[in-house]
């Protein structure tokens, strides 16, 4: 079996490139061939692992939740996917939390070994795709904006001091969404669209799962040109969505939904965030790739 590894040698304080050649060496455990290739710049990985689909057998990636969605972003439209196993090393590491892969290198590689393959579900969202969440509004600009020194220094706590200094007055949108049977009107501060449980470090979404066909959808609602009373209800409602939790029943400044896929509609200024990079602006179209990536995860994991 032929095996090609991608990594972001500046993710994680540069700690995979320092043990590259136990890397190496613990995967020619398992592949008959390793081939090594380190990223040069941003859609490096996503290059890379589109090149790679039908001439290796696996692709072994090391990176944060920015090089996940690379690689997803590289290989979700081809066919004839190969296996793919994750060393995380980034700040924060959502979709390994979720799949419970440690960022202990020796651990990961590990699964790698020995685990065992699962088809998880991925997004497309226009013409793009995503793996794990897809977010607008408050604090969501924080991921892709805060230096990659800062983060090194100081961990997913860069992310907060970013967002906290971006976000001092949230911006107000207008949203429509809509999946052929619900219909939401509303003005936001912050959607999240989400297809596993942990988001920016949170365990946002309990009710996720990786093979369940669906996505879940918190809508945190703010009315334009509010009152103090009510910046402070959308202030204490995004703090409660990260800290506690998508709730089961609609809220007062919440709003849940669910559905395998949806069309988001809002103005052309607001950004969108995809798996901590930076995405399209706009109106979305989003729904559920069921069980399109060929993973590598714990052996002994119950729920994905």
């Amino acid at each position: 079996m032929k095996c090609i590894f991608i990594y972001n040698p500046v993710s994680g304080k540069g700690k995979i490139a320092k043990k590259l050649d136990y890397i190496v060496n613990g995967l020619k455990e398992k592949y008959d061939e390793v081939d090594v290739y380190a990223t040069k710049c941003a859609g490096d990985m996503s290059r890379v692992s589109r090149e790679a689909v039908g001439v290796y057998d696996a692709i072994v990636f090391a990176g944060g939740d920015g090089s996940f969605n690379e690689v997803v972003q590289g290989i979700a439209g081809l066919d004839g996917l190969p296996e793919l196993g994750y060393i995380p090393s980034g700040t924060v590491n959502d979709i390994a939390h979720t799949l419970k892969i440690p960022k202990n290198i020796k651990k990961a590689l590990k699964i790698i070994k020995t685990g065992r393959n699962e088809l998880l579900d991925c997004m497309k969202v226009n013409d793009g795709y995503a793996m794990y969440v897809v977010a607008a509004g408050a604090f969501t600009s924080a991921t892709y904006t805060t230096p990659q020194a800062q983060k090194n220094h100081v961990g997913r706590i860069a992310y907060w001091f970013e967002g906290a200094k971006r976000n001092l007055h949230f911006q107000i949108f207008d949203v429509d969404c809509e999946n052929g049977e619900v219909v939401e009107h509303t003005q936001s501060v912050l959607i999240t669209v989400m297809n596993s449980r942990y988001v920016a470090g949170f365990r946002l979404n309990k009710f996720a799962c990786l093979q369940d066909g669906k996505i879940e959808i918190a809508i945190v609602r703010q009315k334009k040109n509010p009152s103090f009373f009510q910046k402070l209800g959308a202030l204490f409602a995004v703090a409660g969505l990260f800290l506690f939790g998508l709730k089961r029943k609609k809220g007062k400044n919440v709003v849940r939904l669910e559905g395998s896929c949806f069309d988001i509609d809002v103005g052309d200024d607001v950004i969108w965030n995809f798996d901590g990079e930076k995405g399209s602006q706009g109106k979305v179209h989003i729904e559920v790739v069921p069980k399109k990536i060929n993973m590598i995860v714990p052996k002994n994991i119950k729920k994905l």
